[in-house]
């Protein structure tokens, strides 16, 4: 459905510094944005009653307080990849759609790190700095030809397809690593599957196209850097954290490696004094992986269209968290949405191994609706905690899901559950691997989880959650809570199950599930490990 406001009447708000283009895109359909750059939170919930739209880049937080004070936006458009600004949950609860530009940043990123491997076979850098100081001298700048050498892509999505393609172009062997990727996926002519530690034991080269998550940080940890051979260099252009950089400062120093190049940090920006961002054998750049020209254009005019779109046609165009339907359905589906996404991302978290498998059932009132949005959200969260392109979304999900050989299985039934309306998940892998189910429905309009894996819950998706696998005895609340405590964690909510499982020596195994206010740290998580009668501990962030 479209809009009933014609596009002059629309109130356009742009927050961040944007090309020109995207202002022409807007003007030549009508639409008149106003430009307010620089805006404090405080002066952003001052602005935002009457808007209809929001245009940001990454300096813009649109916070939970400032969705509240929009009492009449309908999207928010991002000039790039990232949403990590953007309060997406409240947004969903408000029926705001956000987008993104996904592709616009591609080619310069694959490009830039292209360029990285080439200044670090060449010492382009040092020559440089060298000359420019008065010295004209080769010692130590002896450098080493591409064709020929081996290149390792970590990360095979849309950016590692490009570095691939363009390593192929200069004659250069190239392997590919993507633990998501399904057993026999297809690679391009040229490109050589294999696994992580084969490809660090033989790459001249290793570049990093990963996203950032618990499951990838320091990716390439002093384990993984000890594997890499000696003389060969790394590169990383995707996220800090991905590689422990003190490991990579002793690999470099003891000449391990033959050097580095960077252009994201685990704190950025990196200090001054860093010894790694100093030391001559890294080329150190300051996030440059989407700064160009094209790029910069391409994602201005991206959101513009897609804001146009939206408005014009009710379509929602690389949506993050709704999928390209109607925008006046959204209000009353918006719940169900974000339960679909957290319940995938929850199962996710839980899992040991990646899922292949999801059954989703939806069963009652909300099974005679269109509810095609229910399936999408839940493959775009589970995808976004299971290591996929952090632009996953409603639009490639389906289409990153069939890379990596997940299925999804889409039924509806009657009511079930005692619940007028629910949504049941069942999520499994390899064979050997343990199936995960989970329940949940609406309460008001808040997603509520009813049941995991058959124990009955009362569970508001939300913040840091802590599961645990205890023996099923008495005082085991005490000590998690003791331990807790302790540590100046508090505790939202308790739910436990009984036993539903025996260990060989004939002990139940009993499950906990603690919502917390705020993240324990890795010392307090030790710590319960630590426990006597704890066998597992799994922090799930929702």
């Amino acid at each position: 459905m479209t809009n009933r406001l014609p596009p002059a009447e629309h109130r356009i708000l742009i927050c961040d510094e944007l090309s020109d283009a995207a202002l022409a895109v807007f003007r030549a359909k009508g639409f008149e944005p106003e430009v307010r750059t620089g805006l404090s939170e405080d002066q952003l919930v001052a602005a935002v009653p009457g808007t209809h739209a929001l245009v940001v880049r990454s300096a813009t937080k649109v916070t939970r307080r400032v969705l509240e004070a929009a009492d009449r936006l309908r999207v928010v458009g991002r000039a790039g990849v990232g949403v990590d600004n953007v309060d997406q949950d409240a947004a969903t609860e408000r029926g705001v759609v956000v987008m993104n530009t996904p592709t616009g940043n591609t080619v310069t990123t694959a490009e830039l790190a292209i360029a990285l491997i080439t200044s670090l076979a060449r010492h382009v850098p040092r020559a440089d700095a060298l000359l420019k100081s008065g010295q004209w001298t080769k010692k130590g700048l002896t450098g080493t030809e591409l064709t020929g050498k081996t290149l390792g892509v970590v990360g095979f999505g849309r950016i590692g397809r490009v570095v691939a393609d363009r390593a192929l172009g200069l004659r250069m062997q190239v392997l590919a690593h993507d633990p998501f990727l399904a057993p026999g996926a297809p690679v391009p002519n040229g490109v050589e599957a294999t696994d992580l530690e084969s490809l660090l034991a033989r790459a001249d080269f290793v570049t990093l196209h990963v996203p950032f998550s618990d499951a990838t940080r320091n990716l390439i940890s002093r384990e993984r850097l000890a594997l890499m051979k000696k003389g060969a260099r790394l590169v990383n252009a995707a996220r800090g954290g991905l590689v422990d950089e003190q490991a990579l400062l002793e690999a470099l120093e003891q000449g391990r490696l033959a050097g580095a190049a960077l252009d994201v940090f685990e704190v950025e920006p990196p200090a001054k004094d860093s010894k790694l961002v100093l030391h001559p054998a890294v080329i150190a750049t300051p996030h440059l992986g989407a700064s160009s020209h094209e790029a910069q254009h391409q994602v201005a005019v991206d959101v513009a269209e897609q804001i146009c779109e939206f408005f014009l046609t009710g379509v929602a165009n690389n949506a993050t968290n709704v999928p390209a339907v109607g925008a006046e359905a959204l209000r009353d589906l918006a719940p169900w949405v974000l339960l679909a996404e957290k319940a995938g991302a929850l199962l996710a978290q839980v899992a040991t191994k990646p899922v292949r498998k999801l059954e989703l059932t939806i069963a009652g009132d909300i099974a005679q609706q269109d509810a095609r949005h229910l399936p999408l959200a839940l493959l775009t969260g589970l995808l976004k905690h299971q290591g996929a392109d952090p632009s996953v979304n409603f639009v490639n999900a389906p289409v990153l899901a069939r890379e990596r050989g997940l299925q999804l299985f889409e039924a509806r039934g009657p009511e079930e559950h005692g619940f007028h309306s629910s949504i049941s998940v069942r999520a499994s892998g390899e064979e050997s691997q343990r199936a995960h189910t989970l329940t949940g429905t609406i309460v008001g309009r808040k997603p509520m989880i009813t049941a995991i894996d058959g124990l009955r819950l009362d569970l508001e998706p939300k913040g840091p959650i802590l599961i645990t696998r205890h023996d099923d005895q008495p005082g085991v609340v005490g000590l998690l809570g003791t331990v807790l405590g302790a540590h100046r964690v508090n505790i939202r909510r308790i739910e436990l199950g009984p036993a539903t499982e025996m260990t060989p020596s004939g002990v139940g195994l009993a499950t906990g599930i603690l919502s917390l206010y705020e993240e324990p740290s890795a010392a307090v998580l030790s710590a319960l490990r630590a426990l006597e009668p704890v066998r597992e501990v799994r922090l799930v962030r929702l």
